[in-house]
């Protein structure tokens, strides 16, 4: 595959893209930053997710290029381990997604208290 080729002009898109990312993820505010990775870490349609799922269809077909011995077999075993760990670590990481979405959330403005009624207290002088 050559440089002009589009997978590899769009692969190439997308790592500099996930580079300028990262370089502004360091300079945002804290709740635009917990934002972000929260999208990051969305484990739908999140990009960890994504990635996850291009390295499963990755496995796959390094799978069938080793079935016909075109490809070691250990690739397609480290590939597909490699698949299968991303899934584990989305799968660690849902749990905490929903806290980066309350961190990026703004907090709702506190409520005057409401007056309670005190009781009177009366000292007597003597």
């Amino acid at each position: 595959m050559s440089r002009t080729d589009p997978s590899v002009r769009l692969t190439e898109e997308i790592a500099r893209q996930l580079d300028q990312l990262g370089d502004r993820l360091s300079a945002l505010p804290a709740r635009e930053a917990a934002q972000v990775l929260a999208r990051v870490l969305e484990p739908d349609e999140g990009v960890l997710s994504r990635v996850t799922a291009l390295m499963v269809a990755g496995a796959h077909f390094v799978k069938d290029h080793a079935e016909r011995g075109a490809l070691p077999a250990e690739v397609w075993l480290a590939l597909g381990r490699a698949a299968n760990e991303l899934h584990d670590i989305v799968l660690d990481l849902d749990e905490h997604t929903d806290t980066l979405r309350t961190l990026h959330t703004p907090p709702a403005p506190a409520a005057a208290p409401v007056p309670t009624a005190a009781p009177l207290v009366v000292r007597r002088h003597r």
